[in-house]
């Protein structure tokens, strides 16, 4: 069996809008991950308060550093992911048509 050495891992973060509700997720497959929020296919907490807006995103090389960091964002203060957030996209805008191009 083969293994693809250059799988990558997503850590990423949702929002109902600017300022609105998050989501931190984890996943190696962002584009299918994030159309299924988008698509409502993610049942549970985005989909109870309208969660579809990618406002960030970071790569890893490996699932474990992804999942460490998903744990240590996940333990943040809100005001700290809200700087992660508006330090790379600070006008909040939908990360997602970004990456299908």
């Amino acid at each position: 069996m083969e293994v693809a050495l250059d799988k990558q891992f997503y850590v990423y973060i949702l929002a109902s809008k600017r300022n609105g509700m998050l989501y931190v997720g984890v996943t190696s497959n962002i584009l299918q991950r994030i159309w299924q929020h988008k698509h409502t296919m993610a049942q549970g907490f985005t989909e109870k308060y309208d969660i579809k807006r990618l406002v960030y995103y970071e790569v890893h090389d490996n699932a474990e550093s992804a999942i460490t960091r998903e744990k240590r964002i996940k333990k943040w203060r809100r005001a700290w992911k809200l700087r992660l957030i508006e330090e790379k996209n600070p006008e909040w805008e939908d990360l997602y048509d970004r990456l299908r191009s």
